[in-house]
């Protein structure tokens, strides 16, 4: 399938300018006519697999949005439409960087988790709403499908606000190298998990060589003894499960970026991470397709998909370290 992609704009409400827009960048199913009409710059969506559920994706800090292109590439290949987006703003003190916006103040422990902690989702919605009534896209997305992804911290906001009492339209969540562990620094008491919402299907996907997860524990004061333990963590304490539509999934090899296109070393420090041992391209084909098989499984309801994910977790594959589901 044909994808195409197109440039946006929002605003986020309550920040100062300049640091209050969003540029995002939507990828879709396209359909690319014999002739193009003259003077068109935008090629049609195709609507075979119309209405498109909607994944919105939230990077980790200084990590851009491109870096992550390849799995939007992959998702809207399956009859998705994704959105990336760079937000350059002081979301952390004294600190002008690109963000997923995490909204510190709604994680500290007198208010988490009793209110959204994901600053840009409001604004990303309401463009979505706008895309919904006019352009390309108009009238073929599916916002009662909405599914948040991310890495790293972008992870966290995905999962921390998967929760439709907040956002009716999320119905489902997924995240690599992210934990929920409570930061010292806005009040947690060392090794604390946060809860995570537990009312809709959820992936979490980890890797053995994710030196993040180790270089960080003095933000959390506890040492993790092994890379996957925040994340294994998070999937067996912050979420009660009971419906098997949670997963975890420990990818043997993978590092804190085996997600990313190619790590900028300028604005993020790679040799803070251990050196993945499998091939990064087989990690990320992995990846989009254990993510696009969930999406096929718990959102588009196909009843072959869940077989295949089955199967493929299951099945004697050297990347594939460990997996649960409760």
């Amino acid at each position: 399938m044909t994808v195409r992609a197109f440039f946006e704009a929002a605003k986020v409400e309550g920040v100062q300018s300049p640091y209050d827009t969003i540029h995002l960048k939507i990828l879709y199913p396209a359909q690319i006519p014999d002739q193009l009409e003259k003077g068109r710059v935008i090629e049609p969506a195709n609507p075979e697999k119309a209405p498109f559920p909607v994944v919105i994706f939230f990077n980790g800090y200084n990590c851009d949005a491109q870096q992550y292109q390849w799995l939007a590439v992959k998702l809207a290949e399956r009859g998705l439409v994704v959105v990336l987006f760079n937000w350059i703003t002081e979301n952390l003190p004294g600190v002008i960087s690109l963000t997923p916006g995490v909204d510190f103040e709604k994680m500290k422990p007198t208010i988490y988790p009793t209110a959204p902690t994901a600053l840009a989702l409001p604004a990303l919605l309401t463009k979505l709403e706008q895309l919904q009534n006019q352009g390309v896209l108009a009238g073929m997305l599916d916002l009662q499908r909405i599914i948040l992804g991310g890495h790293s911290a972008g992870g966290l906001v995905s999962l921390t606000n998967a929760d439709p009492r907040f956002f009716p339209g999320v119905v489902a969540s997924f995240s690599y190298g992210a934990s929920s562990r409570g930061l010292l620094i806005i009040g947690y008491e060392p090794g604390t998990i946060l809860p995570l919402p537990d009312s809709l299907p959820l992936l979490l996907m980890g890797g053995t060589r994710d030196g993040f997860m180790l270089t960080s524990s003095e933000l959390y004061d506890v040492s993790p003894g092994d890379a996957t333990l925040p994340v294994a963590r998070t999937f067996q304490e912050a979420i009660a499960g009971g419906r098997n539509d949670s997963y975890l999934v420990i990818l043997e090899g993978a590092n804190h970026f085996s997600i990313v296109d190619e790590p900028d070393s300028t604005t993020v420090t790679p040799s803070l991470d251990l050196k993945a041992t499998q091939s990064q391209e087989d990690l990320r084909l992995l990846m989009s397709e254990i993510i696009g098989l969930f999406i096929d499984t718990y959102v588009r309801h196909q009843p072959e998909a869940s077989q295949e994910l089955e199967q493929l977790l299951n099945s004697a594959n050297p990347l594939i370290k460990s997996f649960e589901r409760k």
